[in-house]
This record gives C-alpha cells, sequence and structure tokens, in this order.
C-alpha cells in the first residue's frame, strides 16, 4: 500500500477537499522530517473516471460523487503526482510524466493515459472554467517533471542503468481519440462544493391542496395516458408483425428440416450406390456442408424466436402498465367529481345564507321606519303637552 495511505492527516485533507495550498505539518515533527513527505499544491473537486479494462471503449465510474482531486509534490524525488481518495480507497495514483498529455474531450470532461497503471483516466467537472484551470496545473507540472528529469540524468549519469522513476516505453495513448465523455450534466465537481438545499415553501391548506392541484394532476395522467397509448400502438404493430415472422420461420423450420431430412435420406441412398463412390463422396461432402448451414441458419431463427418473445413480454409489462395508469386516472376524476359536487354545495349554501341575511336586513329597516314614526309621534305628543302645560 502507498505509503499515502498510511498518513490519516493527509487522508483527511483530501477527504475534506481543503483548499489551502499546504496542511499543517503534523504535531511533534521537526521540519527537516516534514520536508520529506509529500505536498498537495493544487486541488479541486470532479467526478473520477476510469476505462473499461475489457472493451477499451466504455468509461466506468470509480466515484458515486464529486471527490477531491489533488496534485502533489514529493521533493524528495522530485516527482509530480495526482491522488484522489474516495473515503480511504485511492481511486486515482498517477505520477505525471513528460511523455503524459492532458486531453479535452468536451466542455467540462477532460482524460490522460498512465502507461505505468496500464489505464486510461477520466475526470467530469461541473464547469469548463474547472476543467481549463486543471488542464493548465496538468500542464506546467508536466513541465516541470521534464525539466527536474532533465537536471537529474544531466547530474547523476549513473541513474541511467538504474530504474527510472519514469516509464521508457511512453504513456498510453488513449484507446478511443476521444472517448466520448459521460453525461456531465448534473455533476457538483468544483473547488468549492455546492449543495443546494431548496427554500422551504408555505404548504396550503388541505382543501386548497385539493383544489389546486386537481387539474393539473388529470392533465399529468392524461399525458402520461396519451403517450402509453402512442407507445402501445407502436408494441401492437410491432408484436403482429413479430407474429407474422415468427409464422413465416415456423414454416422456414419445417421447410428446413424437410429438407433437411430429404438431404440425409439422399446421403443414404448415394451411400448405397458403390458404383459411384467419389460422385458419392463428393456429393455428401456438398449435402453435409449444406445441412451444417441449413442447421446454423435454424439456429439463429431460433436465437430470433426467443427475441421475439422477449420484446411480447416486454409489451405485456407496458400494457400493464398502462390498464394500472388507466385505472389512476379513472380515481382521481372520481375524486375531482366528489369535490366540485362539495363545492357547488358549499357554493348553494352560502347563497342561501346570504340571501337570509339580506330578509334579515329588510326587516330591521322595516322596523326602524316603524320606530322613527313613533318617534316623531312621541315627539310631537311632547310638545303639544308642553304647549298645554305653558298655556295653563
Amino acid at each position: 500500500m502507498h505509503r499515502l495511505l498510511h498518513q490519516p492527516q493527509w487522508v483527511l485533507w483530501l477527504v475534506q477537499g481543503a483548499r489551502t495550498a499546504r496542511p499543517p505539518l503534523p504535531f511533534h515533527q521537526p521540519l527537516s522530517s516534514a520536508a520529506l513527505w509529500e505536498q498537495p499544491i493544487y486541488s479541486t473537486r470532479a467526478h473520477a473516471f476510469q476505462i473499461d479494462p475489457n472493451t477499451k471503449k466504455n468509461w466506468v465510474p470509480t466515484s458515486k460523487h464529486a471527490v477531491a482531486v489533488s496534485y502533489f509534490y514529493d521533493s524528495t524525488r522530485n516527482v509530480y503526482r495526482i491522488i484522489s481518495l474516495d473515503g480511504t480507497k485511492a481511486i486515482i495514483n498517477s505520477t505525471i510524466s513528460p511523455n503524459m498529455t492532458f486531453t479535452k474531450t468536451s466542455q467540462k470532461f477532460g482524460q490522460w493515459a498512465d502507461s505505468r497503471a496500464n489505464t486510461v483516466y477520466g475526470l467530469g467537472f461541473s464547469t469548463e472554467h474547472h476543467l481549463t484551470k486543471f488542464a493548465d496545473k496538468f500542464a506546467e507540472y508536466k513541465e516541470a517533471a521534464r525539466q527536474a528529469k532533465g537536471k537529474s540524468q544531466d547530474g547523476k549519469m549513473e541513474l541511467a542503468t538504474s530504474p527510472s522513476q519514469e516509464s521508457p516505453a511512453g504513456e498510453l495513448s488513449s484507446p478511443l481519440t476521444p472517448v466520448t465523455p459521460p453525461a456531465m450534466d448534473n455533476i457538483n465537481g468544483t473547488d468549492d462544493p455546492c449543495d443546494i438545499t431548496p427554500e422551504p415553501r408555505p404548504e396550503p391548506s388541505q382543501n386548497a391542496l385539493a383544489f389546486t392541484h386537481s387539474p393539473s394532476i388529470n392533465k399529468h395522467w392524461e399525458a402520461e395516458l396519451s403517450a402509453l397509448k402512442g407507445n402501445n400502438a407502436k408494441l401492437t404493430a410491432a408484436l403482429l408483425e413479430s407474429t407474422a415472422n415468427v409464422k413465416q420461420w415456423k414454416q422456414q423450420l419445417a421447410a428446413y428440416q424437410e429438407e433437411a431430412e430429404r438431404l440425409h435420406k439422399r446421403v443414404t441412398e448415394l451411400e448405397c450406390q458403390s458404383t459411384q463412390t467419389t460422385v458419392i463422396k463428393s456429393q455428401k461432402t456438398e449435402l453435409n456442408q449444406t445441412i451444417e448451414d441449413l442447421e446454423s441458419t435454424l439456429k439463429d431463427k431460433e436465437e430470433e424466436m426467443e427475441r421475439l418473445k422477449e420484446e411480447v413480454e416486454n409489451a405485456n409489462e407496458l400494457l400493464e402498465q398502462r390498464h394500472s395508469l388507466t385505472q389512476k386516472l379513472q380515481e382521481t376524476e372520481l375524486h375531482w367529481r366528489v369535490l366540485e359536487e362539495q363545492l357547488l354545495g358549499a357554493e348553494q349554501r352560502l347563497e342561501e345564507s346570504q340571501e337570509e341575511q339580506e330578509n334579515f336586513r329588510k326587516s330591521l329597516r322595516t322596523l326602524l321606519e316603524m320606530l322613527d314614526g313613533k318617534i316623531f309621534e312621541l315627539t310631537e305628543l311632547r310638545d303639544s303637552l308642553a304647549k298645554l302645560i305653558e298655556g295653563s
């Protein structure tokens, strides 16, 4: 195991994606000892991939989410490395050599080949800016590695016969030039991890939700039903075509079997004719070859029949999903009608209550008018009494 994995502080620093140029020195370590360690000089975040070792065509993700990818400098060996950890597992451990090339295959994806690891690494970034910055750092440290290698060879020629830090055979070129990168639309690989948390929205009341979302739910299920009807029509046509092909292939299979039986009989008859041995042998060879070709064709037709059976099963599953969605749509429509009836009942009750209030207001106005008339009569009576009292 590489010595990096035995240094918990570097592991913690990589996992947390620290952006400082250098982590703090370990406690109780003198400067001379700390200088022997690899120093992180640049870090970013990206999704890590490796080329499929079997097909050499497809990318295999090595991390479920964006991880820290860092450049390290080893001052003791004067080499630069790219290291990335997923938890405590090293998913990228690549030493930069002068023969390496970092290739941008899209706006957010880049790759490089490592002959020592016998693989091709790929990184998916969230923006083109991060990819460009990483590529610039790669070119910078590659040039630094080239200069360091040249100085080392000039200063110590005896190292030419010893195992070199770099691979003499050069780096692997990408098996696909360029390899099509995976979709990177929603990758969160940045220098600063950005976890977007949606702001909470005030939730409406239960009745408001029922009246607000019922039409949208109905439209959604109608769109789903329309799409399923289209798919169902296509699958039905394919199923009918497949059924017709199956019948045709069965007829061809029966014809091939009859032809094979006839050829076998013909071979037997020809073997019985001992006077034409040479001709019989040649005809037998041809007939055997024809039988082999027919058997091969029969095997291909059987495989095609199996594939068509699988397609028919998939069509049946889609039909079941369609029935289920139709039932859900009917239930939703029924619930919506019940809610509409409840709403109409509430509106009728509101109108009746408003009519009762209007009648009550009319009665109050009538009583107030009568009361005003009585008050006016009492006032006149009071004035008359007052005049009588004054006259007496």
